[in-house]
This record gives structure tokens, sequence and C-alpha cells, in this order.
């Protein structure tokens, strides 16, 4: 594949292409084009929306924006040499996420932190029509635009295991998410959560039983993690006790969860690293609880569980700590009971997706609410009002209307990154990450991994697609 082209249209003189790789000849020059290759990465032909992604990550590893795994941090916190005073947010920037990311990286270094992940799930690719070499060129390219250097945390949020297909096709199932861990690690992704808490059965009759299914092909897929990662390069896992919604996760279920798995990645995987942390359950749900007239429910989280099961993750495994999911939506002043409570991360979402639709001009609101009726009416409950359903479901409108998004005027674009900023500075503050560079610094290597050219048009026009189940989780 010919890079001349897109190089020559986009980036020189800035960048000088050779043999070895990029050069940058003009740093602001550079940062200027970036805004137009994220767009090609997003939005171009399959081979040159390949050829974009490829060329961020060239540029953002030659300007000092490294893909990193955050393993080693997350280990040292295990082994207590990580003060428990921030909680690390994972942020699923759902729509425009080049621009979403500027304001992220603008308070990052603002507030002088590193502490920050940037994910996707399984489920988000599919709606949102981003693959991860999609995903991971918007974040990079923003990096580059702000003019951030350091590690870059990319994050394969539930890469989930669908119960449906499962059961009528295991072998299948299970060699789907292995095509999406290969992708995802091509593209730089280097914290990837395993989640199979789907399989979780409750009917069974000792907690042991019950978890037998989930911590089994947790380990298998972290061995398939184990024998694909990219030397030297050590991928941060997580694994899930039980799903986002359902009942509040036990210290019983969490011993016989990592019990069960240290035993099955022994024999799969004989002295190969496990998990750096365990997503528990604590009373949230994904996306908060809407109600009729589409206000919110408010939500009690158990934060003593939080804690309890925090503890035990650390003290006993060695972990990070606990994980908190379906946070988005609680109220900004609880956010720094989760520090308090030694969450080590918190995965965000919804609010930054509410910010989005509360400013979107109301005719591409319609629009796109116009598009659900037609597409996803099956999926509507027999109960919902339309402020339930179109709140649920608005969510598989940002694939069909991405071109739309980046579209938007300017001021609307202007006025959205406003609102993003200031919640990405209250989260950021509440969430006790001031100050927290140095700490990340000290832990993290950076070592630029050398991405393939292949890889990229592999994931754009070959390999199988994220899943669009809608059962799996955000």
């Amino acid at each position: 594949m010919n890079l001349l082209p897109l190089w020559k249209a986009l980036l020189e003189p800035a960048v000088r292409l050779e043999a070895d790789g990029v050069h940058i000849v003009d740093p602001a020059g550079t940062r200027d084009r970036m805004a137009e290759l994220a767009r090609r990465a997003a939005l171009s032909s399959p081979e040159e929306k390949a050829q974009a992604q490829y060329l961020i990550r060239l540029i953002a590893q030659a300007m000092g924006a490294i893909p990193a795994s955050i393993y080693e941090l997350y280990r040292a916190r295990g082994q207590g040499q990580v003060p428990l005073t921030f909680t690390v947010p994972a942020l699923n920037l759902r729509a425009l996420p080049f621009l979403a990311a500027r304001q992220v990286f603008r308070v990052m270094k603002e507030l002088d932190t590193a502490a920050v992940i940037f994910e996707i799930s399984r489920s988000e690719m599919g709606y949102t029509n981003q693959r991860p070499g999609e995903y991971a060129a918007q974040i990079l390219a923003a990096a580059v635009a702000e003019e951030y250097q350091g590690p870059v945390f990319l994050q394969g949020d539930h890469f989930q295991v669908s119960p449906k297909r499962f059961q009528e096709a295991p072998e299948e199932e299970l060699r789907a998410l292995q095509d999406l861990i290969r992708e995802a690690l091509a593209a730089g992704f280097f914290q990837i959560d395993i989640d199979a808490s789907t399989l979780v059965d409750l009917d069974q009759p000792t907690v042991e039983a019950q978890q037998r299914l989930n911590f089994t092909l947790t380990a298998q897929l972290s061995a398939y993690v184990r024998a694909h990662e990219p030397d030297p390069v050590t991928v941060a896992l997580g694994g899930e006790i039980g799903e986002v919604g359902a009942h509040n996760t036990t210290v019983e279920e969490l011993r016989a969860f990592m019990q069960g798995y240290r035993q099955v990645l022994a024999q799969e995987a004989p002295s190969a690293a496990g998990l750096s942390k365990i997503s528990v359950q604590t009373g949230t749900a994904h996306g908060g609880v809407v109600l009729p007239d589409g206000t919110l429910a408010q939500v009690r989280v158990d934060f003593e569980r939080l804690r309890e099961l925090s503890r035990v993750a650390r003290e006993e495994f060695g972990l990070a700590g606990a994980v908190q999911h379906g946070a988005s939506t609680l109220p900004l002043d609880l956010f720094d009971k989760f520090p308090q409570y030694e969450a080590c991360e918190i995965h965000l979402a919804t609010q930054f997706m509410n910010i989005l639709f509360d400013r979107l001009p109301q005719d591409l609101r319609q629009e796109m609410y116009a598009y659900l009726d037609e597409h996803h009416h099956d999926e509507r409950k027999p109960d919902w009002t339309d402020a339930q359903f179109y709140y649920k479901l608005r969510k598989k409108a940002l694939g069909p209307f991405k071109a739309a998004l980046w579209d938007l005027p300017e001021e609307v674009k202007e006025e959205i990154a406003f609102a993003w900023t200031h919640t990405f500075r209250l989260l950021f503050t509440r969430l006790g990450l001031r100050n927290t560079r140095e700490m990340v610094d000290r832990f993290v290597p950076l070592t630029a991994v050398p991405p393939r050219l292949e890889d990229y048009l592999r994931g754009e026009k070959g390999a199988p697609g994220p899943s669009t189940d809608a059962t799996l989780a955000d």
C-alpha cells in the first residue's frame, strides 16, 4: 500500500516520510494537520482510513505520545508502593472522540496527570462504527494536537462473551473474541478487560460452581493475550465477577473467582502474569436507571462493600483493587468517595453522551430519534415511555450519524467542548488526579511498539467486525 498520496496531500512538508518511519520537520504544522487526518481516519474509504490511522500512530509516537500499559503502576499499587489517594478514570468517548479527547488532554496537562484511560467496549465498537484502530487514532491525534507527551492508555472495555452466541456456538464466539483481542493489540490497546461474567450461573449450588465458567474463560483468554502481546509490553488485564446491574458482589465471590482463575491460568500459561484489577457490582447500572419522565433515578452505591472488595483484592491477590462501573450519572459531589473507598478505577461514559445530546441542534436530534423509531423499535419494551426509549437507545444512532456529528457547526462543537472540559476537570479533581504524573512516570515504561500497516488494513477490511449484540454491556 502506497502512503505517498495521503502523506503528500495532508502532511508534506511538515512531516517527512522515510523508510525508517516519519520525521517531524515542523511540529506546529503537524499539530495543525491532526484534525483533518483524524477525520480521514474516521470517515474515508477503508483503505484511506487504514493509512490515516497508521500515520497517526507513527506521528504520535514520533512526537512522544506512546500507547502504553498501566500494568506496572497497578502492580505497584497492589504491592503497597502507590498511595491509595486517586482513582483512575476510564473514559468511553463514544461520540466525537477526537474533540472529546482534546479536552481530556488539556485538563490532564492542567492538573499534571497521566493517570487516565481511554476505552471502548466490544458493543460500543459495533453501534458507534469504530474499530480499535479508528478509536486509537482519534485519541492519539488528539494527544498530538494538544502537545501531550507521555503514556496513552488505550483499553478494550467489556470484551464480553455473548451468552446467547456462546450457547449456540461456543468455539465460534471465543474465536471472535480472540480476533478482536489481536486487532486491539495491533492498534495499541495495552489494557484489555475480559468479561465472562455474563456466564455466571447463580443457580449452581456453590459460589465456586457459579463462577466456574467465568473464571475458566477469563483465564483462557488471559493466556491468549499473553501469547500475542507485543514484546516487551505486559498488557494490563481486568476480569469481572458479576454482571453490572445485577446483585452486589460479595467477598466470597471474589475469592472463588480469583482462586479458580489462578488455578486455570497456571495450567494454561504457567508463570504468566494474571489480572491487574477486578470489576465488581456495588449498586449501579450502565447508563443509569431512567424514569418514565426521562430523569434518572437516584442510585445507592455500597461504598463500604467497594472498599472491602478492594482491600481483599489487594491484600490477598496483589491486584490494584476493585473497579467501579456504571457511575457516570452519579452526582458529581460523590466522586471524591471513590478514592476514599479505595477503588482503583472507575468507568465513565453516559454523562459525556448526555452533554452531547443536550446541546445538539434540535433538527439533528429529531432526525436521530426518527432513525431509532425506524430501525430499533423492536428493542422498545412495552412499558417504556418515549423518553425512556430514546434515552436508552440513542447511543445506537451514533454510528449512522458519525459524519453529521463531525460536521456540526463550530459554535455547537465549541459549546460541547466547553461543557466536556468543565466536567473532566471536576471529575479528575474529585478522583484525586492532581499532581499524579510523577507516580505514573516512575512506574510506567515508555516503549514505542512499531505498528504495521497490514494490521490496520486487515482491521478495516478483513477481520470480522465487533459485535452489535444488544445484550452486551457498555
